[in-house]
């Protein structure tokens, strides 16, 4: 799989509000209430992410979680990462 254009990327995340590109990956931050609906979250996350065989660089404290996605195989951010993100939006939505 071949890493995406840095214009298609920028183009892709006018549709995925609150994410952004930068040292090749795209990357987003989330605020929940506490801790347990972090973790929640995290762990459906997972759960897509394990299901597409893709997983996410992320960092969590307390009640705030960051999400960095890159396919490391690509050496940069493919559709296999749009497509995870776009999973995690559908996640937090529901």
């Amino acid at each position: 799989m071949k890493p995406l254009d840095e214009k298609i990327i920028e183009e892709r995340l006018e549709n995925l509000e609150g994410w952004s590109y930068n040292e090749n990956a795209i990357h987003t931050t989330l605020e929940f209430k506490d801790f347990k609906e972090a973790f929640s979250a995290m762990t459906r996350i997972a759960f897509e992410a394990e299901a597409q065989a893709h997983h996410p660089n992320w960092f969590n404290v307390y009640n705030t979680l960051e999400i960095s996605l890159s396919t490391h195989d690509a050496g940069g951010v493919t559709e296999k990462d749009f497509k995870l993100a776009q999973s995690i939006e559908s996640i937090l939505s529901a």
